[in-house]
C-alpha cells in the first residue's frame, strides 16, 4: 500500500504533450522541438522503468527530463506494467512504480491493458498480450488494476489495448466501460488502438461511441500506424514511427468535445524526425491551443482488489500468439495476422546480434515459427532466460547438435564471437591535425573467413526485398543460396571491421591493404598527412575514422 493516501486526486490540465523513451539519440529530442518552437507543446509523458533509479542510470535524456520538469511537466508512462497476466505485480515493484511518480510529479500513471512481460522479461518489441473482451478477461483484469491501484497514491488511467484477433463477445469499448464501472479508475483511449479493433472487427470507426462514457477519459492518445489489408479484411498495426493517419486525426476533433474531464492529448512520436514532429504537433495544437484549464478533482478509488482468477488463460494466448498451439477464440485470420507480426518483431530483435545465424536456421517463416515454438524461447518468459538472443543461442546449438552442419556452426561461432571484437580497448583521442579510427569501430580476427558470407547476406537480402516490392512475395526459397556460401568457408585467419549501429553491430570487411591502414590507426592516431585519405574513401571507410 502507498503511504501516501490523498483526500482528493486533483488533475492539473497537462494539455498537448509528447512521448518519449528518454534516450537522447532517438528522435525527436523533445526539448529540441521546443527550443525550434517554443510553446509547441506543453509536457513530455515518457516510458521507462519503474523504478527511479534503473530509469536516472538508463536513460540518457533523465537529467535533462529532471532538470526542466518546473517548467515542462511530465508524465510516467510505465509500460512495464502488468494489468493482465498469470501473475500480479510485485508489491516491491509497485512501491518503486508509486515513488518514481511521486518525484517527478506525474499527476496519474497510465498504461496498456495488456500483458507486457513474464518471467523478468518483455515480450519482444514490447508488443503484450491483449486480454479476451469476455467476462472472464474482465475479471482478470479488473483484479490487475485494483492491485495496481491499491499501491499508488495517484491515479491509474486505464488504456484500451491494441487489437489483431477479435477475442470475446465485447466491444472493446463496452470492455473498458465495463472495466470503469468494476474499478472506478479513469480510462486512457488510444485513437490507433481504437481503429485496431473496429478493422479486426469489420465495424466502421465510429462504432460504439454512442454509449461509452466519455466524461470519465483523462487523456487520449494519437499516434502513427499502418493499415494492411489481406483476404478481404484490414489489420491495424500500431508503429509509432508511421505517419499519423488522416482518420485519426479526423475522430481526434470528433471527441474533444465529448471528453469534459480530459486533461491531456499526447502525440505518441517515437521516431518521427524533429521537422516531421514540427509539422504534427502544429496541426494539433490548433485542436489543443495553449492556456490554462480548472484542475480536475476525483475521488479516490479505494475498492480491494479481488483475487486473481486466471480464468482468461493468458499463457493459451501467449501460446496462440506465437504460433505454438491453433487459435481457439474463433478468429483464425486475425490470429494469423498477430502471429505474422509478432514473428516479424522477434525477427527484427534477432537480428540485431544474430543476422547470419537467424537466416541461415531461421529464415523463414516456419522456422522463426520452430524457434518460438521452443522451450529455450518459452522458458525465456518463465525466469530461465537472459534475452531473446541468449535463447536463440541456445536453441541453434540444440539444432546444430541434432543437424550438424560445419559452415553453419562456424557462422554461429562468429556471431557468438562478435560482441567480445566489439569491446575496443580504450584509445587515445587524434590531436590537432591528426587522424584516428573512431570510439564505436574495432578490428577483429577469426579462424574462418566469412568474407563471402557476410556478403551473401547483405545482397540476398537486398535481391529478395526488391523483388518483393514488385511481386508481393518473399521468395524465401532463395536462402538456398546463403546456405551455400556458408558451406563453403575460406580459410582463416580472417580479419573484419565491427562497428556498433543503433543497438546492434555491423560486420564489414575490406582489402588487405585498407585493413592494415586501419590497424595502424587503431593502435594509435596518425598525422593525417600520413594517411592515404583517398584509398581509403575509395574503400567507404571514411566514416570509420575520427578526425582531431
Amino acid at each position: 500500500m502507498s503511504d501516501t493516501k490523498a483526500s482528493t486526486w486533483n488533475l492539473p490540465w497537462r494539455g498537448l504533450g509528447l512521448s518519449s523513451n528518454l534516450d537522447a539519440a532517438d528522435a525527436p529530442h523533445p526539448y529540441r522541438l521546443l527550443a525550434e518552437a517554443p510553446g509547441l507543446f506543453d509536457f513530455v509523458e515518457y516510458s521507462a522503468p519503474l523504478s527511479l533509479e534503473e530509469t536516472r542510470a538508463e536513460a540518457s535524456l533523465f537529467p535533462e527530463m529532471w532538470e526542466r520538469r518546473g517548467d515542462v511537466p511530465v508524465l510516467f508512462h510505465p509500460v512495464h506494467l502488468n494489468l493482465y497476466g498469470p501473475e500480479l505485480e510485485p508489491e516491491r515493484a509497485l512501491a518503486a512504480l508509486d515513488a518514481h511518480a511521486r518525484a517527478v510529479g506525474s499527476a496519474w500513471v497510465g498504461n496498456d491493458v495488456g500483458w507486457w512481460h513474464s518471467g523478468g522479461q518483455p515480450f519482444p518489441g514490447y508488443l503484450y498480450f491483449t486480454p479476451p473482451f469476455t467476462e472472464a478477461g474482465l475479471r482478470d483484469c479488473a483484479a490487475h488494476a485494483l492491485h495496481v491501484q491499491s499501491h499508488l497514491s495517484v491515479p491509474l488511467a486505464l488504456e484500451n489495448p491494441a487489437v489483431f484477433a477479435r477475442r470475446g463477445e465485447m466491444h472493446v469499448l463496452d470492455f473498458m466501460a465495463r472495466l470503469h464501472a468494476r474499478t472506478g479508475l479513469p480510462l486512457l483511449i488510444d485513437l490507433g488502438h481504437l481503429l485496431s479493433y473496429q478493422l479486426a472487427a469489420g465495424l466502421p470507426l465510429d462504432a460504439g461511441l454512442a454509449d461509452f462514457p466519455w466524461d470519465q477519459v483523462i487523456e487520449l492518445h494519437l499516434a502513427g500506424g499502418v493499415v494492411t489489408r489481406r483476404e478481404g479484411r484490414s489489420h491495424y498495426v500500431d508503429d509509432h514511427t508511421q505517419p499519423v493517419r488522416e482518420e485519426l486525426f479526423g475522430l481526434l476533433e470528433m471527441l474533444l468535445p465529448r471528453c469534459p474531464a480530459l486533461r491531456a492529448v499526447t502525440f505518441e512520436g517515437d521516431g518521427h524526425p524533429l521537422d516531421v514532429a514540427l509539422l504534427t504537433l502544429r496541426r494539433l495544437r490548433r485542436l489543443v491551443p495553449p492556456g490554462p484549464r480548472p484542475v480536475l478533482s476525483l475521488p479516490p478509488v479505494e475498492r480491494p482488489a479481488p483475487p486473481l482468477a486466471r480464468e482468461s488463460a493468458p499463457w493459451a494466448l501467449f501460446e496462440s500468439g506465437y504460433g505454438v498451439t491453433p487459435e481457439h477464440g474463433g478468429d483464425d485470420e486475425g490470429a494469423r495476422a498477430e502471429q505474422d507480426f509478432r514473428l516479424a518483431v522477434v525477427a527484427e530483435v534477432l537480428d540485431r546480434d544474430w543476422p547470419l545465424s537467424r537466416l541461415l536456421l531461421a529464415g523463414t517463416r516456419e522456422r522463426l515459427g520452430a524457434f518460438c515454438a521452443s522451450r529455450e524461447f518459452r522458458e525465456l518468459f518463465e525466469g530461465l532466460g537472459r534475452s531473446p538472443g541468449h535463447a536463440f543461442a541456445a536453441w541453434t546449438r540444440r539444432r546444430l547438435r541434432e543437424h550438424p552442419e560445419e559452415g553453419i556452426a562456424a557462422a554461429v561461432s562468429f556471431e557468438t564471437f562478435l560482441p567480445h571484437a566489439a569491446r575496443a580497448k580504450p584509445r587515445a583521442a587524434p590531436g590537432p591535425g591528426e587522424v584516428g579510427l573512431a570510439e564505436d569501430v574495432s578490428l577483429g580476427h577469426f579462424p574462418v573467413d566469412l568474407t563471402e558470407l557476410v556478403f551473401a547476406a547483405r545482397a540476398l537480402r537486398r535481391h529478395l526485398t526488391g523483388r518483393a516490392w514488385a511481386s508481393e512475395a518473399l521468395e524465401v526459397s532463395g536462402l538456398d543460396a546463403l546456405e551455400q556460401v556458408a558451406r563453403r568457408p575460406a580459410s582463416g585467419p580472417w580479419r573484419f571491421i565491427v562497428r556498433r549501429k543503433g543497438r546492434g553491430l555491423e560486420v564489414l570487411t575490406a582489402a588487405p591493404s585498407v585493413l592494415d591502414e586501419l590497424a595502424a590507426l587503431e593502435r594509435a592516431p596518425r598525422s593525417a598527412r600520413e594517411v592515404p585519405v583517398q584509398r581509403l574513401a575509395d574503400a567507404g571507410v571514411l566514416g570509420l575514422l575520427r578526425w582531431g
